[in-house]
């Protein structure tokens, strides 16, 4: 799993690349977090999930931690270009609702 990010007009922008499940969660989940704790003056959060090439309940966890954690700054987090995993699993599991889909 690869994570990229840059910062454009107070959006924080992180792609995603490869498989989010049981074995890279930890370490997804730490990165992401150092990621939006260190990084300073955005206002939401765009997550690319175009190279995103799996995704298990452990990966859904990741998303719904970080949801939380940006919720707390207000500060939304939306997704864009998922690929077909992650867009069955959003739907499925009705990410969507709190992280908008963008295009």
């Amino acid at each position: 799993m690869q994570i990229k990010s840059r910062i454009v007009n107070k959006t924080l922008y992180i792609l995603l690349s490869g498989e989010l499940d049981e074995y890279t969660a930890p370490k997804v989940r730490d990165d992401l977090d150092r990621l939006m704790e260190t990084e300073k003056g955005f206002v939401q959060i765009v997550m690319d999930l175009s190279e995103l090439t799996f995704m298990d309940s452990l990966g859904v966890g990741v998303m719904i931690g970080r949801y939380k954690k940006m919720k707390q700054l207000d500060k939304p987090i939306f997704i864009s270009n998922p690929s077909r995993v992650a867009e069955r699993i959003f739907k499925m599991s009705g990410l969507y609702d709190i992280m908008p889909k963008i295009i």
